[in-house]
């Protein structure tokens, strides 16, 4: 997929992302209640935003990072650079920039936001804003050792073969939760990444 058919595909996507009817059902927002429908999630949700990377290489890539293993929270896994949107941020597109200068010294002037996902709430408490944007090289990385043990990148060609989207089962607290993994190489990504990802697909390919 080519830096102007991303463009082009952003450009018809409905504001805030919304795309397919999971969302359209909850009201425009995703989440780990899409594939486990009944599940709890907590009443008070904190707001966070992600940035989604795609970098335009002649083959464009998505970048993520693999967070420092002895975080209390999802420490080990795989995710996109963000966190909570701070008073101090004017909204999610700045926030998800900050975040990412801080968590891997990505340059906001190498950023360039066309749109967003939707709303993604998590059973953990989060309702994330996933920020897509276009990162043009080169760019240089500096990652915190405290939040991000590896930054790298993955082909979005990969992402967007439906063969290497699995979805997954496992039992927790006695009952058996569902999730999507994209297996990529030694790479496990699953969780609230995934879930994010499989709705990148769907704005994408519409």
């Amino acid at each position: 997929m080519s830096e102007s058919e991303i463009r082009a595909a952003f450009a018809r996507a409905a504001p805030h992302g919304v795309r397919g009817a999971l969302a359209a059902e909850n009201g425009g927002e995703r989440g780990d209640h899409d594939l486990n429908p009944g599940l709890s999630l907590p009443s008070t949700l904190r707001d966070a935003a992600v940035l989604v990377p795609i970098v335009t290489r002649d083959d464009p890539t998505l970048l993520l990072t693999l967070r420092n293993s002895s975080l209390a929270a999802h420490a080990g896994q795989i995710s996109f650079p963000g966190g909570r949107i701070e008073a101090s941020d004017d909204d999610a597109v700045a926030a998800a920039l900050r975040e990412s200068r801080e968590e891997i010294g990505l340059d906001p002037a190498a950023v360039e936001p066309i749109g967003r996902l939707d709303r993604y709430v998590t059973r953990t408490g989060y309702a994330v804003t996933p920020i897509v944007a276009l990162v043009h090289p080169p760019f240089d990385l500096v990652l915190d050792p405290g939040e991000v043990e590896d930054a790298f990148e993955v082909p979005l060609s990969w992402i967007l073969e439906p063969s290497n989207r699995q979805l997954h089962g496992a039992d927790y607290q006695g009952v058996t939760r569902h999730f999507y993994v994209y297996p990529y190489g030694e790479r496990r990504i699953w969780g609230a990444t995934a879930g994010m990802l499989a709705n990148l697909v769907e704005v994408l390919t519409a």
